[in-house]
């Protein structure tokens, strides 16, 4: 199993001109041979997998898709929370930021994943601002939509239907799910996410800080790489 979690190659920047020449120099008879990739919402990955890997089915990974519903459910905390420190009424104003402040985390988080204290934190927010406490509900479903469902109609159909709901609310997070439709219902066939790639971005930074910041990228780069393909646990 270990085989399938390995990075394969590191790229000294973001630039889309290193990545693909990088890619280009696998061939295209390994290309041709790719049959998916999951990718983060950024159009030129899309337009780079469409170029050079014309047989790849493209997925947009889920949690980065996840990630925008929760940045819009943050943004309307900080504004909740900007217009109850203009409140004239002194109790009322005091009652809600009690509950806003120190908020993000108990809002954003899985709510089955929440300890007591975040759930205690949690339910003062969804009290003080029904605004909130709708998009908690809506971000919530959407969750439950790529965890919970198991055939690709159904999934297609709540996720529409979600869509629809949370059209006055996540007009922000609508429009991103609106231009890239297929690629995130692309999920839903074989559920894949770029999630191991955190993981070893995780390793990587834990290489780097060992390595007193390799300023050398070369260096980095091979010390990385060797790590996982000549593990001393590797069969």
């Amino acid at each position: 199993m270990w085989k399938q979690f390995r990075p394969i190659e590191i790229v000294q920047s973001r630039r889309i001109e290193d990545i693909r020449e990088v890619i280009a120099g696998w061939g295209f008879e390994v290309l041709n041979q790719i049959e998916e990739v999951s990718i983060d919402l950024w159009s030129p990955y899309k337009s780079l997998v469409e170029d050079l890997m014309p047989n790849a089915n493209i997925t947009a990974d889920r949690f980065h898709v996840m990630k925008q519903v929760n940045d819009e459910l943050d943004r309307m905390r900080k504004t909740e929370k900007k217009a109850a420190m203009s409140l004239e009424d002194k109790s009322e104003k005091s009652r809600q930021l009690e509950a806003l402040n120190k908020s993000k985390y108990s809002l954003i988080k899985n709510e089955d994943s929440l300890n007591e204290k975040q759930k205690s934190k949690l339910n003062s927010v969804l009290e003080v601002s029904p605004t909130l406490a709708k998009m908690h509900a809506l971000k919530e479903q959407f969750r439950q939509i790529f965890e919970t469902t198991k055939s690709w109609g159904d999934s297609i159909t709540q996720l529409l239907d979600w869509m629809y709901d949370a059209r006055s609310y996540f007009p922000k997070s609508l429009g991103t799910m609106v231009r890239w439709f297929g690629e995130i219902v692309g999920y839903f066939d074989g559920r894949t996410t770029s999630g191991t790639v955190e993981g070893i971005n995780n390793k990587l930074k834990l290489i780097k800080r060992l390595g007193y910041g390799f300023r050398n990228f070369s260096n980095f780069r091979l010390r990385s790489l060797l790590n996982w393909h000549f593990s001393i646990n590797s069969p």
